[in-house]
């Protein structure tokens, strides 16, 4: 419990400081358009209905949204805009923002008394002395409860923005749910509450002051806000030291293979930090932008995601033909295989699979109609999926997409029959899985690859205190220590699972 909470100083800064940004942000497009809307009935009905509309997006739907757009913006101008981490978060999290602002910002001005605003007109008020003086001061209270909501809604959704490569509470709570570590779930879940509820409670206060025209306690409450802030942005400040940016997936492997490479740059001199939680094409894009340093993938993964390659040669000319793609393309060095490979394989409850007489994913297809498949969240929209299922005529009776833990546990209950589960995952033997042969070759191969980017292409130093790593590690014991993660009792951490596995493979 003490390692989990000693993650939270870290990544509350981080968070509170995006919060922060995203809000004042939102207050910048909001105050002037609700001024506007308020005078224009015409914009105000656009700009309502604008901020109504980004409230129906989902919130992990529009981190993602903004990748491609800043991508291909990036793209238009020559490079230098960061398509990951701070800066979608910032922009996404804004729009968020920007409704319960407006909202009330207009509804407090459209509702002012019309015998008060007659009587500025008629002690001779410009529009600018108009709105400082009067409608300003009137509609500050309720403008306040918007900013309430807002504040609130903003450090809420900032949990997600793990998934586009900006540190913040929702480390904690993807990584605790990923391999079933409640105290972290618990620690990034109670982190982000508190903050909230703080937040909330000072503009409350604000709001307090504001009512009852008592200035001190307004100012006073934003001042312990901004000082706050000002404390986040403290660790975020040039320090003259570079940090190592280590990357992972959201699942229990990419987690113990991160502490794995962190560990080994840390007792070579190196300062770490990780992304983790990243989904496939964030984690490459985020290594071949300079976002992330070094971090594993999986050989059939670039092959089918990245290169749009349909066609199934053998693992070794895979992983040589991603190596020399990677680097002629975007000048990421693919060292090498660690030694084992992590392909999905399909899988079933072991008696289900005897009593059906079902060993190949072509017997299978007789039989999915009546079957429900469970994956994990990418995999009914990755190539691997189509080629499988053109090759077979795989059709089952539902398919649904789980965190991968909650896969195995979906097929565990009986709510799911069939899995495409990992080969270099323990639960397969501990659970007694029945793992389905692929006669016509539909999946590819997945050598787990080290990839690092282009910023140390050429830095021998760097490459060769990683170098041991390549063809260093055995698949029984990459299944052995997942397990040490994924199970039920006894678990350990990734970072003692990474130590784990370091001594067993020799490193």
């Amino acid at each position: 419990m003490t390692q989990a909470f000693a993650r939270v100083p870290d990544l509350l800064t981080q968070h509170l400081l995006l919060a922060f940004a995203a809000l004042v942000l939102g207050l910048a497009v909001s105050l002037p358009l609700a001024i506007l809307s308020a005078r224009n009935r015409t914009v105000g009905r656009v700009a309502l209905g604008l901020a109504s509309l980004v409230q129906t997006i989902p919130s992990l739907a529009l981190l993602a949204l903004f990748y491609p757009i800043l991508l291909s913006i990036s793209a238009l101008v020559g490079g230098g805009i960061p398509a990951l981490g701070f800066l979608p978060s910032l922009l996404a999290l804004s729009l968020y923002a920007i409704l319960p602002i407006l909202r009330n910002g207009v509804t407090g001005l459209a509702n002012l008394d019309p015998a008060v605003l007659e009587a500025a007109d008629g002690v001779g008020m410009t529009r600018g002395q108009k709105l400082r003086l009067v409608e300003a001061p009137l509609v500050a209270p309720v403008l306040m409860a918007g900013i309430r909501t807002a504040a609130v809604w903003t450090i809420g959704a900032a949990t997600l923005s793990t998934t586009v490569g900006q540190p913040s509470l929702g480390d904690l709570i993807f990584a605790g749910l990923q391999t079933q570590n409640w105290t972290l779930v618990l620690a990034g879940c109670a982190a982000a509450a508190g903050l909230a509820l703080s937040v909330d409670a000072l503009l409350g206060l604000a709001e307090h002051g504001i009512a009852r025209r008592r200035k001190g306690l307004a100012w006073a409450s934003l001042g312990v806000l901004l000082l706050a802030s000002l404390v986040a942005l403290a660790p975020a400040m040039p320090s003259g030291k570079t940090s190592i940016v280590i990357g992972a997936k959201g699942f229990s492997e990419q987690y113990i293979l991160a502490r794995l490479i962190g560990q080994r740059l840390e007792a070579a001199g190196y300062e770490v930090e990780y992304r983790e939680g990243l989904g496939s094409a964030v984690a490459f894009a985020a290594l071949a932008g300079g976002n992330v340093d070094v971090y594993v993938d999986y050989s059939g993964t670039v092959w089918t995601n990245q290169m749009k390659r349909a066609d199934v040669p053998g693992k070794q000319a895979i992983v040589a033909g991603v190596g020399q793609w990677a680097r002629e393309r975007h000048g990421i060095v693919m060292m090498g295989s660690l030694g084992f490979e992590n392909v999905y394989a399909f899988a079933m409850r072991g008696p289900d699979a005897k009593r059906l007489g079902i060993h190949s994913i072509a017997d299978l297809a007789r039989v999915a109609p009546r079957l429900n498949l469970a994956t994990d969240v990418e995999f009914l929209e990755r190539p691997e999926w189509r080629s499988v299922r053109d090759t077979y005529g795989l059709s089952f009776k539902s398919a649904r997409p789980y965190q991968p833990t909650f896969m195995y546990r979906a097929l565990e209950s009986g709510e799911a029959d069939v899995i495409p589960a990992f080969s270099s995952d323990g639960r397969i033997a501990a659970d007694g899985l029945a793992v389905l042969t692929d006669p016509k070759n539909a999946l590819p191969g997945y050598d787990a690859i080290l990839m690092v980017s282009p910023a140390h292409a050429n830095d021998r130093r760097f490459q060769d205190v990683l170098r041991p790593l390549i063809g260093g590690i055995r698949v029984e014991d990459m299944r052995t220590a997942n397990y040490m993660v994924d199970r039920d009792t006894g678990k350990a951490t990734p970072e003692d699972a990474a130590r784990w596995l370091a001594r067993r493979s020799g490193l």
